[in-house]
C-alpha cells in the first residue's frame, strides 16, 4: 500500500461507500460498486459476492462480468470452492493457481479453466459472530493474496457486511434477514431485466447491466424498481 495513486483509490472508495449508508440507500448497486471497486483496487480480473439467504442458502448478489457470476454459480451447484469455504469456516481462502484450485477441490478444476482463471481468493464477511457471505476474487494471474492486498479486501469485506446489516438493525434479527432477502430477491428481478435488455438490443448481459444500471443512477430511480418495470414490460428495456 506504498502507491499513494492507491490509496487515494482506497479512500475515495470508503468515501463513497460511506456517502452511500444513509436511510433509503440501494444495497444492489452499492454491493456492485463495492466488486467493482475490489477488482480495481486488489487488479484482479473480477470481483463478486455471495450471500446467505433466510434459509441458509447461499446466492450470488453481486458481479462484476457474467463469467464471474457463472464461476461463482458453479461453486454454489457443487457446493465447494474457495467462496464457500471462507463463508463456510469464517477465513480467508487463496488458492495461487489452477493446480492449486484442482488439488483442492477436484470438481471445479474444468470450470476455473473454461472461465480463464489461473487463481481465486475469498475473504468472509463477517460481523462480530456472524458470517454472512464472501467476497471474492478472481485472477488471469497466478500467486496468493499478499498481506497488503489481503488487509484491503479484508477492509472492503467489513464495509460489504456493515452495509447489508447496518449498525441500526443488527440486534433486530427478523430486520437484518429480511434485508438480506430483499437483496437476494432483487437480485432475481435484475438479473430477468438484464436477459430482456440483452435480447431486446442484441448485446450482451454485462452491456445491458452497464445500461440499466446508469438508466437507473440517471433517473434516480432504484434498480430493482427498474428493473421490475422491464420485466412487467411497464418499461421499455
Amino acid at each position: 500500500m506504498n502507491d499513494p495513486t492507491r490509496e487515494r483509490r482506497l479512500v475515495e472508495t470508503f468515501v463513497t461507500l460511506a456517502d452511500t449508508l444513509v436511510e433509503g440507500y440501494d444495497v444492489i448497486d452499492l454491493l456492485h460498486t463495492l466488486v467493482e471497486r475490489c477488482r480495481d483496487l486488489l487488479d484482479a480480473a473480477d470481483a463478486g459476492i455471495i450471500l446467505a439467504d433466510q434459509r441458509g442458502a447461499l446466492a450470488v448478489a453481486a458481479a462484476t462480468s457474467a463469467r464471474c457470476e457463472r464461476m461463482s454459480a458453479v461453486q454454489l451447484s457443487i457446493g465447494a470452492g474457495p467462496c464457500i469455504d471462507a463463508y463456510t469456516f469464517g477465513a480467508v481462502v487463496s488458492a495461487a493457481d489452477r493446480t492449486e484450485i484442482g488439488d483442492r477441490w477436484p470438481t471445479l478444476a474444468e470450470a476455473t479453466s473454461d472461465a480463464g482463471y489461473e487463481s481465486v481468493h475469498a475473504i468472509p464477511m463477517r460481523l462480530r459472530d456472524a458470517t454472512i457471505g464472501s467476497l471474492n476474487l478472481f485472477g488471469t494471474s497466478r500467486g496468493h493474496l499478499n498481506d497488503d492486498d489481503a488487509v484491503v479486501a479484508r477492509a472492503l469485506a467489513d464495509v460489504a457486511t456493515i452495509s447489508i446489516l447496518h449498525e441500526r438493525v443488527v440486534r433486530e434479527g427478523d430486520v437484518v434477514r429480511a434485508q438480506l432477502q430483499h437483496a437476494l430477491d432483487s437480485r432475481v428481478l435484475i438479473e430477468q431485466a438484464k436477459g430482456i435488455v440483452a435480447q431486446t438490443r442484441g448485446i450482451d448481459v454485462d452491456e445491458a447491466f452497464g445500461l440499466i444500471r446508469k438508466r437507473a443512477r440517471d433517473s434516480g430511480t432504484r434498480l430493482v424498481e427498474l428493473a421490475r418495470g422491464i420485466t412487467q414490460r411497464v418499461i421499455e428495456p
